[in-house]
């Protein structure tokens, strides 16, 4: 019989799993705040559920399909697309390369909510399809789909050589 895994543990789990889940909130939002806000809330219903988690190698994708799940119910409510005007601009950190970083960051917030977390998930995050449909609580067919329009959305914005083409490239 699996034992019961600890608080500590549990805490062992947020400071290996917090950079990552972070990152994968970041790239699907676009905003540092919602992102945070995104990878907290994970972590929490994480910890809600921490008495059924068996198996602490398990726990980090555990706490990423919460995270792509929570994800998915932010897109679908009606609040999610309203734009926050600002007067100004929040300053940015430098980064090692910001016209790369900037213009995949550009491309990535012209696509959908959904769109944009696929890509995430698929490209970043590096999970198969059947995952990516199991975390977002969609069909296979519709991340491949996503998948498609996305990445010829990215094309256009940044170009087939950023951007290549994965015509006759078997989808897993």
């Amino acid at each position: 019989m699996a034992r019961q895994l600890t608080d500590d543990e549990f805490t062992e789990l947020v400071h290996a799993a917090w950079p990552g889940l972070y990152r994968t909130a970041y790239l699907m939002l676009g905003d540092h705040q919602l992102a945070e806000d995104l990878a907290q809330t994970a972590l929490a219903k994480t910890y809600a559920s921490w008495r059924k988690v068996r198996d602490r190698a398990a726990a980090p994708a555990y706490a990423r399909v919460v995270l792509a799940n929570t994800a998915a119910s932010w897109f679908r409510t009606r609040s999610w697309r309203n734009e926050r005007p600002t007067e100004t601009l929040p300053e940015h950190g430098v980064e090692e390369d910001p016209t790369a970083r900037t213009a995949l960051l550009d491309a990535l917030a012209t696509l959908a909510p959904r769109q944009r977390a696929v890509v995430v998930l698929r490209y970043y995050d590096d999970l198969p399809v059947r995952e990516v449909a199991r975390a977002l609580g969609i069909s296979e067919g519709t991340v491949k789909s996503q998948t498609s329009d996305a990445l010829t959305r990215l094309r256009i914005v940044l170009g087939d050589d950023v951007v290549p083409s994965t015509e006759g490239v078997p989808h897993d």
